[in-house]
């Protein structure tokens, strides 16, 4: 193993060897143990070195991004655009549960970076190819969000951290005491109401896989819907509603 570390400590440094060892980096310890000091020592080389690839922590962060989300898995070949966006929203989501600070990395960025950019643009491409109108792929985009790219902001996660995948605490309703029970009766109802499976959880709180899925197969399931009708956004705007940029 020690041979293997020093084999790998002398392989040349490159943008790719960085950006790698920085996702692994993060992955073992949390975004928040990132630096470029700390990376440096993982790969035996001095701070300086890695400035050669990457100008700033903020270029460092946006190639970790991009690496993460090219694992996605491609479009299917000859797949309709419905199972197309479902598999590949939930290789995303399994992308996810191997790197758990890349979510609110990616949501943290004042910018998109190239790698999502071109994974967006791809499966706009995927709805334009079933058939979707500009308009109605446009309202898609809007309407699925964050959950495109395998996650959401759930009610009951308030636990979520950048970077930190061990859960800190269970469902807020769920450690209701008796007075609050009261107090907030239909949320402690609800509280008990589904399990969830401790396996199939990419974040702590109610974001667990099946609640997940759930949703975006409403979602899709309207949107098949929305499609098969010839739906546009002209024929749907209130005479009252303005509509700003976006």
């Amino acid at each position: 193993m020690a041979e293997q570390a020093d084999v790998l400590r002398r392989t040349p440094l490159s943008r790719d060897r960085v950006l790698r060892a920085a996702v692994a980096l993060a992955d073992g310890a949390g975004i928040e143990s990132l630096s470029m000091r700390n990376l440096a020592q993982d790969l035996g080389v001095v701070p300086m070195a890695l400035y050669k690839h990457v100008a700033n922590k903020d270029e460092l962060l946006d190639g970790m991004i991009d690496v993460v989300v090219g694992e996605i898995d491609p479009p299917v070949p000859d797949t309709g655009w419905k199972p197309t966006l479902r598999l590949r929203i939930l290789a995303a989501r399994r992308m996810l549960s191997r790197h758990p600070w890349a979510a609110l990395a990616i949501e943290s960025r004042n910018t998109a970076t190239p790698g999502v950019l071109a994974y967006l643009d791809s499966m706009v491409g995927v709805l334009r190819a079933g058939g979707f109108s500009t308009d109605l792929a446009h309202h898609v985009m809007h309407a699925m969000g964050s959950r495109i790219l395998g996650f959401s902001q759930e009610l009951f996660d308030a636990s979520r951290r950048a970077g930190r995948s061990g859960a800190t605490g269970p469902e807020p309703a769920a450690t209701f005491p008796p007075e609050a029970a009261a107090r907030f009766p239909h949320l402690a109802e609800i509280a008990g109401a589904a399990s969830h499976d401790d396996g199939s959880v990419v974040a702590p709180g109610c974001d667990d896989q099946f609640e997940f899925e759930f949703a975006l197969d409403l979602l899709l399931d309207g949107i098949e819907r929305l499609h098969q009708q010839g739906w546009t956004s002209a024929r749907h705007h209130r005479p009252d509603h303005v509509v700003g940029p976006g």
